[in-house]
């Protein structure tokens, strides 16, 4: 039975709100479910005249209906599969920051570099400047005991300390305060 614009109209007007009503069970979305149903209906209208004429025009409409529902529940289906496979990549790449966070240890870092920039400075001084500095620091040689290894004056001593401590302070300015460098260095 292919209806005319007329009794299209009237049966549109009275099961729409049932068929939105059937969509909206399923899809949980009114706007959704009317969208459905009236693109169900549409594709009634434009497809009415290759239809027997003993067609049962709401149960062909619900079954559009139906179609369109699990199409949409699919799709939906699909697009929360993804955004859960977004979601389980976020939380894994969350922990893993903050994992490393936690296991990050900036003093070594800094001790590590602020080492090789002592090592790197002190082979870059003249070698008994370098070899008295070392004494006074890695051996606590008094300055009359190096000035006796090396047969200078304490005085001489203290100038050769002066220019490892200067230099020392200059290439680890960016890494210390200066109140620390005077106590770890002097």
């Amino acid at each position: 039975m292919a209806f005319n614009i007329n009794e299209f109209n009237i049966f549109f007007t009275a099961y729409q709100q049932r068929f939105v009503h059937f969509a909206t069970t399923y899809v949980h979305d009114e706007t959704i479910a009317e969208d459905i149903v009236i693109e169900s209906m549409m594709y009634y209208w434009e497809n009415r005249r290759r239809l027997d004429a003993d067609t049962n025009v709401p149960a062909y409409v619900l079954t559009a209906i139906k179609h369109k529902c699990i199409d949409y529940l699919r799709h939906e289906q699909l697009h929360q599969a993804s955004l859960d496979n977004i979601s389980d990549l976020y939380e894994w790449d969350f922990s893993a920051r903050i994992a490393s966070l936690q296991n990050f240890e900036p003093y070594e870092i800094f001790t590590r570099e602020i080492q090789d920039i002592v090592n790197q400075t002190l082979q870059n001084l003249p070698e008994q400047t370098r070899k008295i500095f070392k004494m006074s620091r890695d051996e606590n040689k008094s300055h009359k005991e190096i000035a006796k290894i090396f047969n200078i004056s304490t005085k001489g001593v203290e100038f050769h300390i002066y220019k490892a401590v200067n230099a020392l302070r200059a290439s680890l300015k960016d890494y210390l305060p200066t109140s620390l460098l005077f106590f770890y260095l002097i």
